[in-house]
């Protein structure tokens, strides 16, 4: 045990900072790209996503993120391989949280919305592949996480179709779209709650050994989303709406939107706490297994995570948000197509809907590319012409390069820590 007893802390020490390193990432990256549809149609400002992010990802987090969280991603590589050789790991989980970091720094300098967890993904599979051996990866798995980049977006996207052309028939393209929106909204909002609702019963709450089953996770979604779809209706006629015309006209239309405008801050703030309540948790997976191992020089299959671990990735998601979520933001939410409240709150509703269903089928998907393909769906909604091609084609290079960065970067990373502690 000589091993662990001298160099116990400096692992703590690195897997601390490597850790908030990739917090900071993934609050500039992936909650930044949760939070663009609100701030791209103008719905909420920057500032406000930034407060609605602070609280509600750090409360889904800190509160939800569960006291016990797997070390290994998605199972993707095969704990026996380490077997007396729990030092490989702790080299390996490390590298790989500084790689992750790193390549999210990269593409978040960049604009680039890539996905936080093909970046981990990608960079164990660099190391345990190359550090270990060809065996040690699951290689089954890494090919279902390359599926979904397919099947996510593709999703999502019909679904946003879907709602937005809803939209546009029961309320839109009526002869009293303002009276119609006051009427479907609050219906819209019971969508939003029942969905969101779900998201957080089925992958929030068994993180605090909560489990809901037997079909009343429906129960209680349903009657959140009344709760939900009660609060919005009170709001919706409190709105301070400009003079009303009979008929289409410019006012209606935007008195329309001003509807949608109230109900993306609920749709902005559920995502937050949904996205805090399970991927935030996953993300901090790495830094539990370097502390555990560190700590009892024991491998095994789950850890107990620290509070503070939690508490840590809360603080670097809300920085990296605050410092450089922004670009990102601008991606996503305003050059792919142009997004107004309506068109926003189709391409969020439709991202946790997909998150819902690939709850309930297992399926490994990134928050990234759900919504990407949402707002997609929305532009082809409108027409191709509507969708800006160029900035498409980059998001979609930048999802390709992504998990071979993360491997490239982690073998790197994996040896000249094995250099620096052998």
């Amino acid at each position: 045990m000589e091993f662990f007893s001298d160099t116990t802390t400096i692992y703590i020490t690195l897997a601390a900072v490597f850790g908030i390193f990739m917090a900071w990432g993934i609050g500039a990256n992936d909650v930044a790209n949760a939070m663009a549809t609100s701030v791209g149609s103008k719905a909420i400002t920057i500032k406000q996503a930034i407060i609605l992010a602070a609280i509600f990802e750090f409360a889904g987090a800190y509160l939800a993120g569960g006291s016990v969280t797997k070390t290994i991603r998605k199972g993707i590589i095969d704990l026996n391989a380490f077997e007396g050789n729990p030092d490989l790991l702790i080299w390996g989980m490390l590298a790989a949280l500084l790689a992750a970091g790193t390549w999210l720094l990269v593409a978040s300098y960049k604009g680039w919305p890539v996905s936080t967890t093909h970046s981990i993904v990608g960079a164990v599979v660099g190391f345990a592949a190359v550090g270990v051996s060809v065996d040690a990866v699951s290689w089954g798995k890494v090919g279902t996480i390359v599926l979904s980049w397919i099947v996510t977006p593709m999703l999502a996207g019909v679904i946003a179709y879907a709602v937005f052309t809803s939209i546009q028939k029961l309320i839109m393209n009526t002869q009293t779209p303002l009276e119609n929106a006051k009427k479907y909204g609050p219906l819209y909002l019971f969508l939003v709650g029942f969905v969101i609702a779900l998201v957080t019963i089925k992958k929030g709450l068994k993180h605090v050994g909560i489990h809901v089953d037997g079909g009343m996770e429906f129960v209680y979604a349903g009657l959140t989303g009344v709760v939900i779809a009660l609060i919005g209706a009170y709001l919706i006629r409190r709105i301070n709406f400009t003079e009303d015309h009979s008929g289409k006209t410019k006012s209606q239309f935007a008195n329309v939107e001003k509807i949608f405008g109230v109900l993306m801050i609920f749709t902005a703030s559920a995502m937050a706490f949904a996205h805090g309540s399970n991927d935030v948790a996953n993300a901090v997976g790495p830094m539990a297994a370097v502390i555990g191992i560190a700590q009892d020089g024991v491998l095994a299959s789950k850890s107990e995570l620290p509070s503070w671990v939690l508490l840590v990735g809360g603080i670097g998601i809300v920085t990296g948000l605050a410092t450089l979520g922004y670009k990102v933001m601008a991606t996503v939410g305003k050059n792919i197509t142009e997004l107004t409240p309506t068109r926003g709150f189709s391409a969020e509703i439709a991202a946790a809907s997909t998150v819902v269903l690939a709850t309930y089928t297992g399926l490994p998907i990134s928050t990234t590319q759900t919504l990407v393909g949402a707002i997609l769906g929305v532009g082809l909604a409108r027409g191709i012409a509507a969708i800006d091609l160029r900035v498409v084609r980059n998001i979609f290079m930048s999802w390709v390069i992504t998990l071979p960065a993360g491997a490239f970067l982690s073998i790197i990373f994996f040896y000249i820590l094995k250099a620096i502690f052998s």
